[in-house]
C-alpha cells in the first residue's frame, strides 16, 4: 500500500468530480449557481463592492430574506466576501473573491446571451404554444 499525501488525495478527489453522478458535490454547486438571484448578484458585484442596500436596489424584485440568504450562501461557498466597517450605522459591503470573479465573467456572458436572444426565445415560445393549441383543437 502506497502512502499518499493529503494534497495527492485532494487531487484524486478533484479528478473524480463528475456532475452526472447524483452524489457528486458539484451538483450542489451547480444548483447554487443556477439560481437567478445568485447569477444576478454575482453579475452586479462584478462592477465592484456594493453595500447591501445598493444590491437590493440593483436586483429589482428580490426580497430582503432572499438577498440575505443568497449573500450568505455565496459567502459560505467562497464566492463573495463580506466586510464590516465600524461606523454608526455599521457599514457592510460585499465583494467578489478571486473565485467569485472567475465565475462572474461566465454569469455576465450568460446574462448578456439571455438579453440578446430574448426576442428569439419569445418567438419560439409563441410558435410552440400556437402549435400546441392547434394540435389540441
Amino acid at each position: 500500500m502506497t502512502t499518499r499525501t493529503a494534497a495527492q488525495r485532494r487531487a484524486e478527489a478533484r479528478a473524480a468530480y463528475d456532475a452526472f453522478v447524483a452524489q457528486c458535490p458539484t451538483r450542489q454547486l451547480l444548483d447554487r449557481i443556477a439560481d437567478k438571484w445568485v447569477s444576478l448578484a454575482l453579475t452586479a458585484l462584478a462592477d465592484g463592492p456594493h453595500r447591501y442596500s445598493e444590491l437590493a436596489r440593483r436586483l429589482a424584485g428580490v426580497s430582503q430574506k432572499m438577498l440575505t440568504q443568497t449573500l450568505r450562501n455565496l459567502e459560505r461557498d467562497g464566492l463573495v466576501s463580506r466586510t464590516v466597517t465600524p461606523a454608526v450605522p455599521v457599514r457592510v459591503s460585499y465583494a467578489l473573491t478571486p473565485v467569485g470573479e472567475s465565475l462572474a465573467g461566465l454569469m455576465g456572458a450568460i446574462k448578456g446571451w439571455a438579453e440578446e436572444h430574448m426576442d428569439e426565445v419569445l418567438a419560439a415560445r409563441t410558435a410552440y404554444d400556437d402549435g400546441a393549441t392547434a394540435a389540441a383543437d
